[in-house]
């Protein structure tokens, strides 16, 4: 089904992802998982709770392998690739957007849907880490530490770069949240490389600000994903810029 795994699609901190195809035709993601020693139990619940989900911003799950260590999850096949491809610029010299803000906009908006949908089922999702999981006198884990993953991710679509770069000339520009609020000012205009109209301003002073808020490093300080569909969704006059995080 996968052709020996040698089409490989990406690779993260799970295992990796190959693409395939069904007898049927269909082409499909199988996410090859890490090897372990667990007596899988773990994850069939998963692959249970994952069967139930249903939602057009969530990539749907069509089956799986398990054999001892061995385990598989079989997703649709998305043709376009991973976001990651789309939104980080290829060398110094690439100064072009390859998303119009519009598209990183509605991008936002459906993986906000789809992270409200799996947080009122009680799932997490893997992202960038909360500050609260490793240091516990910030808090205990809640579905605010997927809040922050999500602000992490919107930081790098609107910024087109990992959030941290050592590639970077300066070590202040390391982190790129510190980035965003040494070339912000109070009016919430952004130093970007190109030209871009007042709806492109909006969309983009919108997402900075849903973004910092949502990885604000008291999770009560950070809004639920409700309440970011409703940001994104309303208007920038209330809107403030938040804390500077820690």
């Amino acid at each position: 089904m996968t052709n020996k795994f040698n089409d490989k699609l990406g690779q993260g901190g799970f295992g990796s992802v190959y693409k395939g195809k069904l007898p049927d035709g269909r082409l499909v993601a199988v996410k090859s998982l890490n090897e372990t020693k667990s007596n899988g139990e773990d994850f069939m619940n998963e692959v249970a709770s994952i069967s139930r989900t249903s939602h057009i911003n969530i990539v749907t799950l069509l089956g799986f392998f398990f054999e001892r260590s061995k385990r598989s999850l079989i997703y649709e096949f998305m043709p376009k690739g991973s976001l990651d491809k789309f939104i980080y610029s290829q060398g110094t010299d690439n100064q072009s957007r390859q998303l119009e803000w519009k598209t990183l906009y509605d991008i936002s908006l459906g993986i906000a849907r789809g992270l409200e949908y799996l947080l009122q089922g009680a799932r997490g999702t893997a992202g960038y880490i909360a500050p609260e999981v490793f240091f516990r006198n910030l808090g205990g884990v809640s579905h605010k530490s997927d809040v922050y993953s999500y602000g992490m991710m919107v930081l790098e679509m609107v910024g087109g770069r990992k959030n941290i770069d050592v590639e970077v000339s300066q070590t202040s520009e390391i982190y790129f949240p510190s980035w965003i609020y040494k070339h912000i000012d109070q009016s919430m205009n952004l130093n970007l490389n190109e030209e871009i109209t007042g709806e492109e301003e909006e969309i983009t002073r919108k997402l900075i600000t849903v973004s910092l808020w949502c990885i604000q490093t008291n999770s009560l300080d950070r809004p639920s994903m409700t309440r970011v569909i409703e940001i994104l969704q309303g208007s920038l006059q209330s809107l403030e810029l938040p804390p500077r995080p820690t």
